[in-house]
């Protein structure tokens, strides 16, 4: 079967038609010469006087044609039974038009002119005419089956008409016949270097290497070992990258980078070299012509021709019934043998210091041998889509204003607006035996497009307008293909996507058409956010974030506004997911503080809410900035979640405000509930207060705490018992009481491996953190993040245990990052740990088996996983079950880590010069009293912890709630009958400091000194 117009200079396949060894031409001029296999006369004839005078030949089983040099017209000729020849019919185009190339099939012709238009001829109708198709497109490759047609154009859009009885057009089986032009959307956005076609199949071929196939499958010729009526994409090739590829009548080959030829499909003849008639379901590499490098193959209808330019040598195999083979003789060839002239001497081309080229065509049951300058048109006849580069950046920004100016803005266009070409930009190189997440150098394409919006006129009149126009019009987000998909991976990486102005134009176009993105399609795009490094990720979260917040800004009651909104959130809460799962950074990279602003919660949602307290109404939008997702649940106003979490029963909702700190104390419903009463001594908190737990273990303990310190005031709900929870939490999780274990004296504390207490001790610990969360306290309890994941069921990772252990963790992660060859010998590590005193084996018999580069993540998974989770599982086990004996388990799951952590430890975001502005002065003080003044003056100067302690003084902790210290008022008063030498004193439950109007600095500093110093006890 004729096929395609020949590949680049160097090697290349050129399907071909082609009869029988004839010798050299004589007349043949030195610059070219020609050979014919089999050598009809009649054949002989209708090929030019002058070889070099030949733009491309394409050839079938009963046709020649001679497209000439210069592209002025074609010469159609019969190929005669016999040795008569019938005069061929001449056929242009037009006076001033030229063809650039020409393919065939059984009943038509198909011909590309200089300026991208194709044009369809079919033989069987009397008078025909050429007709021109997709006059819209500029088209750069085209091909021919037998009553099938493909047509590649310069934006990367592939298109195909004509029969479709096997799915050979690749947009399914719904018409048996198709006569306008397809688009093939199932590889859209795929960037392709090109295409063939055969009997009844089609081939396409990517930048990267990835062959698709799809059409009639009943010989193997799609090898894919399966039938689909959508392009499929065939199994890497043992990692070879494929450079070309040839369709015969029912089989194909394909000719990787390396030289290396496989073939598949019908085997009929010998046609796929395997020493065997037996048809092949998946591509199969020619083991006889492994040990050289092939540059070119060509396909016939049953044989196929394969050119080693280092021999200077062609190949051929499979039938030779015409004498097609170049074998002397009519027989078939099941393995690749070089080819001869009638003389039984071996063809030979000088192909390494020669200025020519070999051009092999591989027709119906014709091989056609052309040995030509290089410089001719035909060596180079393919053309490929355009894409960036270097130079083509550095002189688009010289274009900037100049005359080439028009010319330069439709190359950018071109490029901008197409995906395909956009992928093909930033493909890597493909190595062998490595295998790539992503296909794109991302690097290059930042400071590429960096580059290039430098200047204005390119970056906002040019790529932002093809962007908005063409290509976010066009994006294949219904493609299976990641190929294709990789450009939602590139558009993040163009600044303009993360310029404020273009946030309707670009990014909620690019939202819409993620969420328009199937399972499998999506699943591949989150893979790859997975895959991003911290800087990166948090990058593609503003930019969506900052599109919502524009939205807002400008917002409008319309469904439009509405939709745009609801898949700006849905991308983020997919981005949440991954986040979650892979990459768990911190959760405020979420946030989005307008909201809190934006939604009118007092309004339309507490009206169409069943609750009555303005307390609740006035405060519900702050929950939006502590909790990053329930935004995603609760706005009915303009947003797509609305009514789910407004059904929760009040009570939940409230508790779990109060457990973020949002609700005042004042408006606590506590005090419905009955109350739990703690006497304690101080010189023996930790067992009296266990003695009490264990005659309450069984009961309810989510009761509103009261406690009192033997020989000190009674019972109190404020300031005592944020002191006692501090003086509990201070002596139980000192080192030296041992029921925790600090790693390399790390500011964390984690569960022992070995403890020393037993086990329900444990069980208590947890249900006092319970109570101090329930009762609105927070306390310095230090844990790493990783408790507060274990607690809503995430599993910790490396991450957490760089917190926990610091140089630990930096230690497995410096095995991570090691890629020497000498890792073994380097470490010398083996699959057992130590850890808190204990030495055990991550695996069976892990003190003998040493950790290389094949097992070192196995090794460090297995690692962390021990200490967080299998050392500790007995006493972990029992601190949750005494949390949750007090926490309702479905309201902490409300939480995400870092906010869990926040509200049960509280924070040390101390913002003093916020604390002073936000004082309140009663009883003859304001902020311009010498005593005040003084006061402040003298608290700036303490150091940090000294300043944690007058916290202590005033509150009772010198831990932080959610609401932080810039939240928090004091109050100062000065009763009648104090003096001068009257100390400071505190009412802790209402952050009230009664301070006497001292006269001098020193008798300030001096007061100030003695209640840090003396901050225990209530008299």
């Amino acid at each position: 079967m004729e096929r395609r117009p020949p590949r680049r200079a160097r090697g290349g396949a050129r399907p071909a038609p082609g009869p029988r060894p004839a010798p050299r031409r004589p007349a043949e001029p030195p610059g070219t010469q020609l050979w014919l296999f089999p050598s009809a006369a009649g054949l002989r004839r209708a090929l030019p006087p002058r070889a070099e005078a030949t733009r491309q030949m394409c050839c079938s089983r009963g046709r020649l044609v001679v497209l000439e040099r210069g592209g002025a017209g074609v010469e159609v000729h019969q190929l005669p039974a016999g040795s008569d020849v019938r005069k061929p019919k001449c056929i242009k185009l037009g006076k001033k038009m030229k063809i650039h190339s020409v393919d065939q099939g059984a009943e038509h012709m198909l011909i590309l002119s200089s300026d991208g238009k194709p044009f369809e001829y079919n033989y069987s109708i009397e008078h025909a005419r050429f007709q021109c198709i997709l006059q819209e497109k500029s088209i750069i490759q085209i091909t021919c089956g037998d009553y099938h047609s493909l047509a590649l154009s310069k934006g990367g859009e592939l298109f195909a008409w004509g029969q479709n009885l096997h799915g050979q057009l690749g947009v399914g089986r719904l018409f048996t016949s198709i006569p306008t032009p397809q688009l093939v959307e199932h590889l859209s956005g795929v960037p392709l270097v090109q295409i063939s076609a055969g009997k009844a199949h089609s081939m396409a071929l990517s930048m990267s290497g990835n062959i698709y196939s799809w059409g009639r499958n009943d010989l193997g010729q799609l090898g894919l070992g399966h039938t689909n009526d959508f392009p499929s994409l065939i199994e890497a090739l043992d990692n070879q990258k494929v450079e070309f590829l040839a369709c015969g009548g029912s089989h194909t080959a394909l000719l990787t980078k390396d030289g290396l030829v496989f073939t598949f499909g019908a085997g009929k003849y010998g046609q796929l070299g395997h020493n065997s008639t037996q048809n092949e379901l998946r591509p199969r590499l020619v083991t006889e012509l492994a040990g050289n490098r092939v540059t070119q193959v060509a396909c016939g209808r049953w044989h196929t021709l394969a050119y080693v330019s280092d021999l200077g040598k062609v190949f051929s195999f499979g039938s030779g019934k015409e004498g097609q083979l170049g074998n002397g003789g009519t027989h078939n060839q099941l393995i690749p043998l070089p080819m001869k002239l009638p003389s039984n001497e071996e063809l030979k081309f000088e192909s390494r210091t020669s200025e020519k080229e070999l051009i092999m065509i591989a027709g119906g049951n014709q091989s056609i041998l052309l040995w030509m300058g290089k410089k001719n048109p035909y060596v180079n006849l393919r053309r490929r889509i355009p894409t960036l580069n270097e130079w083509t950046i550095k002189r688009w920004i010289a274009d900037v204003g100049t005359k080439q100016w028009q010319n330069t803005k439709r190359e950018i266009r071109e490029i901008f607006s197409s995906p395909a070409c956009l992928i093909g930009s930033f493909l890597k190189e493909r190595i062998a035996a490595e295998t790539m997440l992503i296909h794109l150098d991302l690097n290059k394409a930042r400071n590429d497009f960096k580059e290039l919006t430098q200047k204005d006129w390119i970056a906002n009149m040019v790529i932002t307008t093809s962007l908005k126009d063409n290509l976010l019009k066009n994006l294949p987000f219904h493609s299976p293909h990641q190929e294709a998909l990789e450009i939602f991976f590139l558009l993040p990486e163009c600044p303009m996507m993360h310029d404020y102005n273009n946030w309707e134009s670009l990014v909620v176009p690019f939202a819409e058409a993620i969420c328009a993105m199937s399972d499998q399609s999506l699943g591949v795009l989150e893979e790859y956010w997975a895959s991003l490094q911290e800087a990166a990720f948090i990058r593609l979260v503003q930019m969506f974030k900052r599109a919502v917040t524009a939205q807002l800004h400008y917002w409008t009651e319309s469904s439009e506004n509405n939709y745009h909104v609801k898949a700006l959130l849905e991308i983020l809460k997919k981005l949440h997911r991954v986040n979650q799962a892979k990459c768990q950074l911190p959760e405020n990279i979420f946030k989005v503080n307008e909201l809190t602003h934006w939604l009118d919660f007092y309004g339309d949602a507490y009206r169409r809410s069943s609750w009555k307290d303005t307390s609740v109404g006035t405060q519900y939008p702050v929950i939006f900035s502590h909790f990053p997702f329930i935004f995603n649940i609760l706005s009915k106003i303009k947003l797509l979640y609305a009514d789910s979490l407004l059904k929760i029963q009040e009570k939940k909702f409230r508790a779990c405000m109060r457990l973020a700190g949002i609700m005042e104390q004042g408006g606590s419903q506590l005090a419905l509930l009955p109350t739990f009463n703690l006497t304690v001594r101080r010189s023996h908190l930790i067992e009296d207060v266990l003695n009490h737990l264990n005659q309450f273990e069984n009961e309810d303990l989510r009761r509103e705490l009261m406690v009192s310190f033997s020989g000190e005031i009674g019972h109190d709900s404020g300031g005592v018992k944020v002191e006692f929870f501090h003086c509990l939490f201070e002596e139980m999780t000192r080192p030296e009481y041992g029921m925790f274990t600090y790693p390399e004296d790390a500011s964390y504390m984690w569960f022992p491996v070995t403890p020393k207490f037993e086990k329900k001790r444990y069980f208590f610990f947890g249900v006092l953190c319970g109570l101090s969360l329930f009762n609105f306290n927070v306390a310095n309890i230090p844990f790493p993040l990783a408790l507060f994941k274990k607690l809503l069921d995430q599993t910790p990772s490396l991450e957490d245990l760089k917190e926990l252990s610091p140089v630990l963790g930096k230690s497995l992660q410096t095995l991570l990052d090691d890629e020497g060859d000498d890792f073994g010998e380097v470490f010398l590590i083996y699959f057992n740990v130590h850890w808190d005193k204990n030495d055990v084996d991550l695996i069976p018999n892990g003190s003998g088996i040493i950790v290389d580069q094949t097992n070192k993540r196995d090794y460090v998974s297995k690692y962390v996983n021990y200490i967080f989770n299998i050392s500790v599982k007995a006493v972990y086990e029992e601190f949750q079950r005494g949390f949750y004996k007090v926490c309702d388990k479905d309201i902490i799951e409300f939480f995400h880590p870092e906010e869990l952590k926040d509200v049960v430890i509280g924070n040390t975001d101390y913002d003093w010069e916020t604390f002073e502005k936000n004082a309140h002065y009663e009883e003859g003080y304001d902020n311009s009293h010498p005593t005040i003044v003084m006061f402040w003056k003298a608290l700036h100067k303490l150091t940090l912890e000294e300043k944690k302690k007058f916290l202590v003084f005033l509150t009772g902790t010198d831990r932080i709630q959610v609401k932080g210290l810039k939240n928090m008022k004091i109050t100062f008063c000065c009763p009648e009958n104090v003096n001068e030498k009257d100390p400071i004193r505190a009412q802790t439950c209402i952050s009230v400091l009664y301070l006497p109007k001292y006269s001098t600095m020193e008798r300030v500093e001096e007061a100030l000194q003695v209640a840090i110093n003396n901050s225990r006890g209530f008299g």
